[in-house]
Order: structure tokens, then C-alpha cells, then sequence
């Protein structure tokens, strides 16, 4: 075999037919700039809804993350937690329900509607299956499902980033969009699975707290996802805008009447580990006051002048003028405070103890193996069991409640639980 000797030219690449390079320069244009003609839009549009239709992965994928966004719960888990949300679906038929309400669509509409129902609903059998299992290891220490069933700040601050950045990429390129659809997995499956598992568990404060809070992050999304297309120039027919118009309407009315009872107190925001707190109040203290004693000096006596006498002896009156200075009144107060037994959260199972506001009484907040707890022998029993009544200080706030006596390991002596008489202190003024 011989070889030329010529130099060797590179041979030049087929070119592409006129027809695959429009739509090259289509793709490209749509993905740089949302097209601003009528034809263009109506493509982009079609081609979004088709992508944006649901499947049968998005049902899949939220029964499994039902499941495991409950197991984390009941293991008070935050890594379980985020395991679950990987493996949400994708959210994308969220953004076909933006889709059909922007172009006015009603079968659309209700076809991903319906889908995100059954979505949210399988995730919600996963939270209350694991939270009836819970009943079986009452008391335990469950902070997560407390954090998860309350609106925080930052929460709001990832949805708005998650739902803005979905719809832009979403819109603007093929690719699927996994980081913003785990930002709005994130905010629409913990509240909802948050709040089936307070159902399933019988905990108070989370549900329906945690179903008011979904409500309300799913109305804040889709305001900002219908106001993000709107900024990214799809116009909608008149009927899309007559009824974006009202669904906007709609969604503010939800913020506004969820947002001001889903936000936790002040006293619950600076909680260590859990949301709801008791209200501070001041140790006991006794006060004893004495009678009043009042001093009074000795009669001073200033006898008449004896008159001469006569033969005839006359009577001579006895005059006395006793003067009495203003009553001294000595009144002497005693402050006396009650020395407290220290002891230590040291509870065997879930990793700390339930603080209640009365015996066996309402939930207020969980306190961890090793918080220092004061006592001052106060205590009750309820069905057989002894609550104590006992202050534990937290973020600097000294909060009141009711623990297990079988949670505490006393620091000092272990104290004697028994009612006992209130000291009397007398003071016998000299005489």
C-alpha cells in the first residue's frame, strides 16, 4: 500500500439540511429568550405542557418518600429526613398546574391538580402509618415534628428560591431541573408529612398545624411560579388572564390567613429544641410579716404645789398631765428563699424528656439527656405515676412545667416528696 505524496487536506463536514439548522436556531433562541410571537409561544407552551404532564414516577416516587419522610420522623432523624426528600419526585407537574392556569386550561388544570392531590396524599399515608406505630414507644423525644409543623423565615426564603429558579429553568431549558424541584419537595412534603404524623401519634400542636403550613407554602410558590412567567413574557389568552388574575386573588387570601397563626411565638422561636414554650415565671419565694408592736414610755407625773395649811384643814386636788409621744410601730419583714434540689434530665429511652404544663398534662417542649433542672419538692401523682414540679433554664429564659420523677437523676440528695407545714416566725418585742 502507498501512500500519496500531496498534502492531506481536511475533508469539510456535511452540512446540516436548511431544515435541521431553523430548528437548531429555534432551540437555541428559546433557550437564550422566550420567543415574543403568538406561533412561538403557543410551541413553547406546548412543548412545556407536554414535559410538565404527570406520569406514573411522580406517584411512585411519593409513596416511597411518604415512607421514609415518616420513619424519619419517628426516629427524629434529620438525616432520614433528607433521604426522603432525595427521593421525591420530580416537581415538575406543578408547574404544568402553573401552566394551566396561565393559558386557562380547565382539563389540564384538573388532570395536574388531581396528580399533586394524590401526590401529597400518599406522602400524608406514609406520615400517619408511622405516626400510629409511634403510640407504641410514648413518651419519646419528637423536636422535628414540631420544627417541621410551624412557617420559619428561612423556610419561606428556600421556597421562594426553589419556585423561582424551577419555572426559569424549567422554562428556558430541556434539561431536567433536580436541585429547585428538591427545594420545593422540601417545603410542600415535610409540613404535610409532618402534620399526618402528629395526627397518627395524637401529639398536640401539629395537627393541623402541619396541613395549614403546606397550605400555605403551596399558595406562596404558586404566586411567585405564576408571577416568574409573567416576568419571563409568556402571555397568557384573555380567559389564562382573567383566571390567573383570580387564582392570585386566591392565594393572597390563604397567606394572609394562614401566615399570622402558622409563624411560632417569640418564646417558641428562642426554644432550644422545640418549638412550642412555657411562659417564664418567677421561683417561689416567702414572705412573713410580724404584727405590729407599738412601744409606748412610762407616764411621766408632775404633782400640784401643796397650798399652807390652815387650821381648818382643806382637800388639795391631785393634778396629772401625762404627755404621750406618737406610737412607734416596729414592723419586721422576712424574705426567706427556698433552697432548690438540682438534678439532671437522664431519661432511658428517646434521648430526653416531655416538659408538661401541669401533671400529665399538655406538652410543652422536650428537654435532652443532661439539661440541669431545679425542684422544690413540689409533686403530684397521677394514675399510680409521680410528676415533679421543676424550672429549667434555656437560651437564658427560666420556663416552668412537669417532669417524670423517674426521668431526673438528682445531683444532690435525692429529696423527700412530702407536703410539709408552713413555718411560723414570731417575735416577742422586750418589754
Amino acid at each position: 500500500m502507498s501512500l500519496s505524496d500531496g498534502p492531506i487536506m481536511p475533508m469539510e463536514p456535511p452540512r446540516p439540511p436548511r431544515e435541521g439548522v431553523r430548528n437548531l436556531r429555534r432551540r437555541a433562541t428559546r433557550r437564550s429568550s422566550i420567543p415574543a410571537d403568538a406561533e412561538g409561544q403557543a410551541s413553547l407552551i406546548s412543548d412545556l405542557s407536554r414535559r410538565a404532564y404527570p406520569s406514573i414516577e411522580l406517584f411512585v416516587f411519593s409513596l416511597v418518600c411518604g415512607a421514609i419522610l415518616g420513619f424519619g420522623f419517628l426516629l427524629d432523624s434529620q438525616t432520614v429526613l433528607l433521604l426522603g426528600i432525595l427521593v421525591s419526585p420530580l416537581m415538575t407537574p406543578w408547574v404544568g398546574f402553573l401552566l394551566a392556569i396561565l393559558t386557562g386550561s380547565p382539563r389540564f388544570l384538573f388532570e395536574t391538580l388531581m396528580a399533586l392531590l394524590i401526590s401529597v396524599a400518599l406522602v400524608f399515608i406514609g406520615g400517619l402509618l408511622t405516626g400510629f406505630s409511634a403510640r407504641l414507644f410514648m413518651p419519646m423525644t419528637l423536636p422535628n415534628v414540631f420544627i417541621h409543623s410551624r412557617l420559619w423565615i428561612p423556610a419561606l426564603v428556600v421556597l421562594a428560591i426553589g419556585a423561582v429558579t424551577l419555572v426559569v429553568s424549567f422554562a428556558r431549558s430541556e434539561s431536567k431541573p433536580f436541585l429547585p424541584s428538591i427545594l420545593i419537595a422540601y417545603v410542600f412534603y415535610l409540613p404535610i408529612s409532618a402534620g399526618a404524623f402528629g395526627l397518627g401519634s395524637g401529639l398536640e400542636g401539629v395537627w393541623p398545624q402541619g396541613l395549614l403550613v403546606f397550605a400555605a407554602h403551596f399558595a406562596l410558590a404558586s404566586a411567585l411560579g405564576l408571577i416568574t412567567l409573567y416576568i419571563l413574557r409568556l402571555h397568557p389568552s384573555f380567559g389564562g388572564k382573567v383566571f390567573s388574575g383570580i387564582t392570585l386573588l386566591l392565594f393572597a387570601g390563604i397567606l394572609i390567613a394562614l401566615m399570622g397563626s402558622g409563624f411560632p411565638s417569640a418564646a417558641e422561636a428562642n426554644g432550644a429544641s422545640s418549638t412550642p414554650t412555657a411562659q417564664a415565671s418567677t421561683l417561689p419565694s416567702s414572705t412573713l410579716s410580724l404584727p405590729p408592736t407599738t412601744i409606748s414610755p412610762r407616764p411621766s407625773s408632775i404633782p400640784a404645789a401643796r397650798s399652807p395649811t390652815t387650821d381648818t384643814p382643806s382637800p388639795v386636788p391631785l393634778t396629772l398631765n401625762v404627755t404621750l409621744p406618737p406610737a412607734e410601730t416596729a414592723t419586721v419583714t422576712l424574705t426567706l428563699q427556698a433552697t432548690p434540689i438540682y438534678g439532671m434530665i437522664s431519661a432511658s429511652e428517646g434521648g430526653g424528656a416531655n416538659l408538661r404544663q401541669t401533671a400529665d398534662g399538655i406538652y410543652i417542649l422536650t428537654l435532652l439527656n443532661g439539661t440541669i433542672v431545679e425542684t422544690y419538692s413540689e409533686s403530684q401523682v397521677v394514675n399510680g405515676v409521680t410528676w415533679i414540679h421543676v424550672y429549667a433554664t434555656l437560651s437564658g429564659q427560666k420556663i416552668e412545667g412537669w417532669l417524670l420523677e423517674s426521668v431526673i437523676a438528682y445531683a444532690t440528695p435525692s429529696p423527700n416528696f412530702e407536703a410539709s407545714s408552713t413555718p411560723v416566725f414570731g417575735v416577742t418585742p422586750a418589754p
